[in-house]
């Protein structure tokens, strides 16, 4: 499962822990986890997750790249728009990035055009301080990725609280997606030997980690050699489209692996990309 799917799990699982974590709200009375799709020629993004707590949304958008496209910014201007004509309400808007980078782009806070500024709150994980996120058992897997300046003692504190919840089945989801998200920082052997628990493989996302963990690894394979036949055939791939094709599904590139061989300069990738 992807880091940032594993993430909306998490929003979507344990909504009271973000919305106490990033609404200064005074116990809510409801809260409730709306669709993804919104109206007006529908969208659906895996990592996105909507919490409405009283009459305030949430809006929560997990990124493990600092790029996309159409980019990260224009995409929560579009979003707002979107979730006000539909819900009406007040909306607060947090993009969360998950793993450490030196881009500039995860210090961009708003979409900012001619006529237009639409400003968000941005998070880094890698900053936070993980004291909040260790006291509440839904965002521990995210204490993962916090600021520390032992990573290996942070990893076994996780790994300690996890060990202390008592309900099975909320242990073994806690255990699932904090092995995930650790991947970001850790080596495997590591989190396999602090995460070692077989009540893990009761959890229900532990099966879907592993059904997807089948798909990304063929999502690697094409990967691997349309990569190969693009630089066999046109050079050196600008960083930018290196960074388009890595978000490509396994059927894109099954597609662009038939492409390219018609193609016979640079500009016909970046052809293809800006059609698909």
């Amino acid at each position: 499962m992807a880091y940032d799917n594993t993430c909306k799990y998490l929003a979507e699982k344990f909504p009271a822990a973000f919305v106490q974590w990033l609404l200064s709200l005074d116990r809510p009375t409801r809260i409730q986890v709306l669709k993804t799709e919104l109206i007006q020629e529908p969208i659906r993004a895996d990592s996105l997750a909507f919490l409405q707590a009283d009459n305030e949304i949430l809006h929560l958008e997990f990124e493990t790249l600092p790029y996309s496209d159409p980019p990260i910014s224009f995409r929560m201007l579009d979003y707002y728009v979107r979730l006000k004509r539909q819900y009406s309400c007040s909306i607060h808007q947090v993009v969360i990035f998950l793993q450490q980078t030196a881009s500039e782009q995860v210090f961009v806070s708003d979409y900012t055009d001619e006529n237009t500024l639409h400003r968000y709150r941005v998070i880094r994980l890698w900053e936070q301080d993980p004291a909040l996120l260790l006291s509440v058992p839904g965002l521990l897997p995210l204490a993962t990725l916090a600021q520390t300046n032992s990573p290996r003692t942070l990893l076994e504190q996780v790994a300690n609280r996890i060990a202390t919840i008592e309900e099975p089945d909320r242990q073994a989801d806690l255990l699932a997606c904090s092995q995930v998200l650790a991947g970001l920082r850790f080596e495997k052997n590591l989190i396999r030997q602090l995460f070692r628990k077989e009540t893990m493989r009761e959890s229900v996302i532990y099966q879907e980690i592993r059904e997807d963990g089948l798909l990304e690894g063929r999502q690697r394979e094409a990967l691997s050699f349309v990569t190969r036949q693009l630089t066999r055939r046109l050079g050196t791939i600008a960083p930018e489209m290196q960074t388009q094709i890595q978000t490509l599904s396994v059927e894109e590139l099954e597609n662009l692996g038939e492409a390219l061989l018609d193609f016979s300069e640079p500009g016909d990738l970046a052809n293809w990309l800006n059609e698909r």
